[in-house]
């Protein structure tokens, strides 16, 4: 497992952007998948995205067209480019590494608020 690290989490206004950053302690290679989950207020935590070692992407339909994920294998990076964001966009943001089950790994989490 990898020990994954958040970061570019924040306050901004709607229909601003933010983009996430996860760092991972060794190589990303080959894990798959790896993505974002957000756990707002009072609700479940929910996928965001997804990207597998092919370079294949899923997304959850109220962030599709708005937010892009990409991963930099060299760099042992994930990111997660967040446009046009609302205010129900407002949660914690995880990363995470690994299919489901106790061989997945996972960030910290990273705040992100969109607010006027």
């Amino acid at each position: 497992q990898v020990q994954l690290v958040e970061s570019g989490g924040g306050l901004v206004q709607p229909g601003g952007s933010l983009r996430l950053s996860c760092a991972a302690s060794g190589s990303i290679f080959g894990i798959d998948p790896m993505g974002w989950y957000r756990q707002a207020p009072g609700k479940q935590r929910e996928l965001v995205a997804a990207i597998t070692s092919d370079g294949n992407t899923i997304y959850v339909g109220s962030v599709k067209g708005r937010f892009t994920i990409s991963k930099d294998s060299a760099k042992n990076m994930v990111y997660l480019q967040m446009n046009s964001l609302k205010p129900e966009d407002t949660a914690v943001y995880y990363c995470y590494a690994g299919p489901a089950g106790t061989r997945r790994s996972w960030g910290q989490g990273t705040q992100v608020t969109v607010s006027s």
